[in-house]
């Protein structure tokens, strides 16, 4: 979408409107920035929502990157009953086993960042059935890392889901309850 110097875009998802502020992310490139951090509602409708829509994929684990999808997480979590989950985080903590570490980039980091899997959620991974699980998905950068490191602790990625879609970079299949545009100029 053409960026034309707006500042806020409104977005309706899952029955919700919400005023997004447009922010620029790069050269030439603005995002409508969407932020569930602090908004109940909207956390309870969408993570309902997408728990209704992956619950025929037999997932034993919901997986998602930190630090925003956590809320979302819970109540996913909580909707699809005996369901746990694991969360990605960014940095490897002096609490972590035998951590598993991936590089990753995405439309909102100026540089690479890392997320990493604690060798103790490895377990909780290893041989199961997971659905990976983030607010916004746009370059693919940061669901590409979960599913990554998901492989490498030996679990099977059965779907992948997200509030929204932004952009038209990310091309495997996704579940997602709304879209987002890149604004250019």
């Amino acid at each position: 979408m053409l960026y034309k110097g707006q500042s806020e875009y409104e977005l309706e998802v899952a029955g919700l409107k919400r005023r997004l502020p447009v922010v620029k992310v790069g050269e030439n490139l603005w995002i409508a920035s969407f932020v569930m951090l602090g908004d109940v509602q909207l956390n309870n409708i969408c993570g309902a929502a997408l728990a209704a829509e992956i619950m025929n994929f037999d997932c034993d684990i919901l997986v998602g990157p930190e630090a925003k999808v956590l809320p979302l997480l819970q109540v996913m979590a909580t909707f699809l009953g005996h369901l746990t989950y694991v969360v990605c985080r960014k940095s490897v903590k002096a609490y972590m086993e035998n951590p598993l570490i991936v590089s990753t980039r995405s439309i909102t980091t100026t540089s690479a960042q890392e997320l990493v899997l604690d060798g103790l959620d490895v377990e909780k991974v290893c041989g199961r059935r997971v659905a990976i699980v983030d607010d916004v998905v746009s370059t693919g950068g940061s669901i590409n890392a979960v599913e990554e490191l998901i492989l490498q602790a030996g679990g099977k990625v059965v779907c992948r889901a997200a509030v929204l879609k932004e952009g038209e970079k990310y091309n495997k299949d996704l579940i997602y309850l709304g879209r987002l545009p890149v604004f250019t100029r």
